[in-house]
């Protein structure tokens, strides 16, 4: 028999029906929106390449001809069992062979001697050449092998002292920068992206004691920046082990 002293057993908490399905569709969500939006990048970016490319394909050459021609027998558009097709990815697939036949072509000696006569004839153009060397460099800064990446992710006092910025050194600073700086030692190129689209930014100089050397890798602190500061390194199994530890 119970007193009533006795302290009544907690009641166990109730879950709504409703809070169980928004946490279902939130979880949902948290499934489907990388994925889903991947691809849905990488189709447009595919639709993309195709109208760039399928117009200078010859008429008799286009996808929707040749299937037509082929497989249903049909010579016209005008016939009546012509099929209108989309098929996405060939001007991808043409783009990739031109550009590797091209690429052949100039690694030999004929495509050099080429290239040098037409970067000739480009230099005598005033405005034509201030564009194609613009884009030339940064062509070469994006898709060489041995330039194209950061070399750690770091910490600097950004945009005055007391206030801190993750940042990637690039390389170190050269040249005139380093020559006529302020400064007696040496210094880091450091490039502060912006959030949340981190390909912006600012190219900054720092004194090299300046510059703080983070552990985390460069796509953890891309990570951190896209984020504007929700995702950290290792957050996830911080979190689990803290669950863990309550649980």
């Amino acid at each position: 028999m119970n007193t009533p002293f006795d302290e009544e057993p907690p009641h166990p908490k109730k879950h709504s029906r409703f809070g169980g399905l928004r946490a279902s569709f939130l979880t949902g969500i948290i499934v489907i929106a990388p994925v889903g939006l991947t691809v849905w990048l990488i189709w447009s970016l595919i639709g993309w390449v195709d109208g760039f490319v399928l117009p200078f394909v010859p008429e008799a050459y286009q996808p929707e001809n040749l299937v037509n021609r082929w497989f249903l027998g049909n010579t016209r558009p005008d016939d009546e069992g012509w099929v209108k097709i989309n098929i996405r990815g060939v001007g991808v697939i043409v783009f990739l062979l031109f550009t590797i036949f091209v690429g052949w072509i100039a690694k030999g000696l004929i495509g050099k001697s080429l290239i040098a006569y037409a970067e000739t004839l480009v230099d005598r153009m005033p405005v034509v050449r201030s564009i194609y060397s613009g884009v030339k460099q940064i062509a070469e800064t994006v898709f060489q092998q041995s330039e194209r990446s950061f070399e750690k992710a770091c910490l600097i006092q950004y945009p005055r002292k007391g206030i801190w910025a993750i940042g990637f050194i690039s390389t170190d600073t050269k040249g005139e920068i380093l020559a006529k700086a302020e400064t007696s030692g040496a210094m880091v190129s450091v490039f502060v992206p912006t959030t949340p689209n981190p390909t912006s930014g600012f190219l900054l100089f720092f004194p090299k004691e300046d510059v703080i050397e983070l552990d985390m890798s460069i796509e953890d602190a891309a990570k951190l920046v896209i984020s504007a500061g929700l995702v950290y390194p290792g957050q996830n199994g911080q979190n689990g082990a803290e669950t863990d530890g309550q649980g």
